[in-house]
């Protein structure tokens, strides 16, 4: 696994500044439809692995993510982790 991969990498750091992005981009909406914005969003546009990986930093505490797509993450679609995709 190279180091952008691994939870604390880049990869890690560009996902929160993207989440964090959409969610700058909803807030000005009501409430309601900024959270269901964002989850819209992630679920139409994020591949599979970017959403496991959001989970990941989201299951380890979500630090640096904007409240927002915390929110929202109740409503974004969970993908099947690695190992089930490739046993199937």
């Amino acid at each position: 696994m190279s180091p952008d991969e691994t939870p604390h990498g880049k990869t890690e750091t560009k996902l929160v500044y993207m989440a964090n992005q959409i969610a700058t981009f909803f807030k000005t909406q009501p409430a309601g439809e900024a959270v269901q914005g964002v989850a819209t969003h992630i679920n139409k546009f994020w591949e599979p692995r970017m959403q496991r990986q959001l989970f990941a930093i989201i299951d380890h505490g979500g630090s640096g993510l904007n409240p927002l797509v915390l929110e929202a993450a109740s409503l974004i679609h969970r993908p099947a982790p690695d190992e089930e995709i490739k046993s199937a």
